[in-house]
């Protein structure tokens, strides 16, 4: 019976954290929609650097301006809200962890936001200019104008954000896969000739067909490779459970004290 009202009162948190989480989407959401033309505008902006002067993007569905700066309005608040959703997913599963688990859970979470938000930051500050310079160079040597429906745009503006913000979660996964025990740092390091090929690969589909744009992903993955394997073995050792620390490692033990050995020695 106990076991019963203990997993009714789980359930009865979780639904409360996601009405709690939901709740702070739609609102943001709202407001996001208000300003959703000055958003749009924003994120339109490597665009309307890349076009030629005096000619402006369009839309070529009449429903497409609504569509798209609705589903702009929803990402970003999902966006703007991350942190409010991680941190009821932190409290609802923290009591149930151990404290080395939540050394290692915590800045888990933390890095994956972290990471996130840099890969979107990084493409839209040097890949989206990029690619569409790149693009409309090509344009421009046909003679013929240059229409760009906002609404392609935003298409390709997600995928790009999409790929970039998961490729920079290279440091979290490798922080995973070191703490679960699937590899080790020297494993890592060892792996960096496939990882260099690897990235240059990733870069190839990932980015439009030219050098700069594929050198612009690879080179930043290259560095965070290197930086998860550092931050994997700092974590890994800041969360070890007190078996795995070895003897008089436990909550209580002092630095640098041995364990006792007195029921070793034999009579005198």
């Amino acid at each position: 019976m106990a076991q019963e009202e203990s997993f009714v009162s789980h359930l009865v948190e979780l639904r409360d954290r996601l009405i709690r989480s939901l709740a702070v989407v739609l609102v943001l959401f709202g407001v996001c929609f208000w300003f959703s033309g000055e958003i749009m505008r924003f994120l339109s902006e490597p665009l309307y650097q890349a076009l030629p002067p005096g000619t402006k993007p369009v839309f070529i569905d009449q429903a497409g301006a609504f569509f798209t700066l609705t589903k702009v309005s929803f990402l970003t608040a999902v966006l703007l809200s991350l942190p409010w959703i991680m941190y009821q997913a932190w409290a609802f599963v923290a009591p149930g962890l151990y404290e080395h688990e939540k050394k290692f859970a915590f800045p888990l979470i933390v890095s994956s936001i972290f990471f996130l938000v840099v890969g979107i930051g990084f493409a839209y500050l040097f890949v989206l200019p990029a690619a569409y310079k790149f693009f409309f160079a090509f344009a421009s040597r046909t003679g013929a104008d240059v229409m760009q429906d906002l609404q392609k745009y935003w298409d390709f503006t997600l995928a790009i954000f999409f790929g970039f913000g998961l490729t920079f979660e290279v440091p979290v996964a490798e922080m995973l896969l070191v703490k679960l025990g699937m590899v080790s740092t020297q494993q890592l390091r060892e792996a960096r000739r496939y990882v260099i090929v690897g990235a240059f690969v990733v870069a190839a589909v990932l980015t439009p067909p030219d050098v700069l744009s594929q050198f612009m992903l690879a080179v930043p993955l290259l560095l965070l490779y290197e930086l998860g394997i550092f931050l994997a073995g700092f974590v890994k050792a800041r969360s070890q459970a007190p078996e795995e620390a070895g003897p008089g490692a436990g909550p209580d033990a002092k630095p640098g004290a041995a364990p006792d050995a007195a029921g070793d020695r034999g009579p005198d």
